[in-house]
């Protein structure tokens, strides 16, 4: 039986009530699927940022990539701030100190949910770069002014490389399960000089993989696109700041960021959270909607069972996604977010009895 080490970062709000949610998932899953998790709890949120000072630094990081993975709920607060005025945010440190190229983000429609579109078969995963791109002048130095700031977009051809081998690699695995196995990029490449290299870098890298079908057009006509039309996209790749914009309409597109989870991953860490925030209002209350961070989850465990050739990983993965297609089904089991009255135990509950009919299957 293999033994993982998973590094646990609850977070702010309601990070540690969806974190508690999808550990309960992975301990029924460790019983059902002869699993074992080991698991390490820090705190490296912005409420201690207030109370002390203290952030998560390089050491605490080495020491956390040691481990197999890292469990991360929902960071920051919207009035506590750095010295430059900006939100505190682990997830963003990690990503530039492990070389996390891309985020995961996948989004479907699940049967019974309400959404503001008429699509009835919404199975798209976006891909967010992460290491570069508009985020890329976050270290830069800065001179506080009331008259003038800046940001710098910056785009590698490396990064490039590493990202479109992402897409196309998931686009590839995304076609076995039966979605069309298409790349879409969106980019600016008529405005902005960054994104001439990405598209070129992009074309170069679609021609090394013929057998997957591509498309390209700029952000904002592909986001009316995927507004209008969300049924044309499989694979969506795109710029670090427009990658993190169009994640959020495709998940409004399926019922809101309540049941979006994502991955920032590189070819040896992998960092798993859900794509929403900590929304303070409702910490403490019960009523947090757990579902993302528990298909968060179930993403950890399909990348654990990828690279460590683990069945038992991959089965507990595809299951919980069931088990949570499942509960959904029933609208006693939909928190508020998605226009019922549940809390969040009764999805817990729900997802877990879930998984001993689909288990059984």
């Amino acid at each position: 039986m293999a033994k993982y080490q998973i590094e646990v970062i609850p977070g702010d709000g309601i990070g540690p009530e969806i974190t508690q949610a999808a550990i309960a998932v992975l301990d029924e899953c460790e019983a059902r699927y002869g699993l074992n998790f080991s698991y390490r709890f820090h705190d490296f949120s912005a409420d201690l940022y207030r109370r002390t000072g203290r952030k998560i630094t390089a050491e605490d990081m080495n020491e956390i990539g040691k481990s197999h993975a890292v469990l991360f709920g929902a960071m920051g607060l919207p009035d506590v701030r750095g010295p430059e005025g900006l939100e505190l945010g682990a997830q963003v440190e990690m990503r530039a100190h492990y070389e996390l190229t891309a985020s995961l983000r996948p989004v479907r429609r699940f049967p019974g949910i309400e959404t503001p579109v008429k699509a009835e078969n919404i199975d798209m995963l976006v891909i967010r770069e992460t290491s570069e791109g508009m985020f890329a002048g976050l270290h830069d130095q800065h001179e506080p002014s009331d008259t003038f700031a800046s940001d710098r977009m910056t785009i590698t051809r490396q990064g490039c490389e590493k990202l479109f081998d992402i897409a196309f690699s998931q686009a590839r695995a995304r076609r076995k399960r039966g979605t069309p196995g298409h790349v879409t990029l969106l980019h600016k490449s008529n405005a902005l000089r960054s994104n001439v290299l990405m598209e070129k870098v992009f074309d170069e890298v679609a021609a090394q993989h013929p057998d997957i079908e591509t498309a390209k057009y700029y952000i904002d006509l592909g986001s009316m696109y995927m507004v209008t039309n969300p049924e044309k996209f499989d694979v969506v790749v795109s710029e670090n700041i427009f990658g993190d914009i169009l994640s959020e309409i495709a998940a409004g597109l399926v019922g809101g960021l309540g049941i979006a989870p994502s991955a920032d991953v590189s070819m040896t860490h992998g960092v798993f959270q859900p794509s929403h925030g900590s929304a303070p209002d409702i910490a403490g209350q019960g009523i947090a909607n757990p579902t993302a961070m528990m298909l968060s989850a179930a993403m950890m465990l399909e990348w654990l069972g990828e690279r460590h050739d683990d069945e038992h990983c991959t089965k507990a993965a595809h299951d919980i996604q069931a088990a949570v297609e499942k509960a959904l089904a029933d609208e006693s089991t939909r928190t508020r977010d998605l226009g019922g009255t549940a809390g969040t135990q009764d999805v817990v509950d729900a997802v877990i009895n879930a998984l001993t009919t689909v288990a059984a299957a």
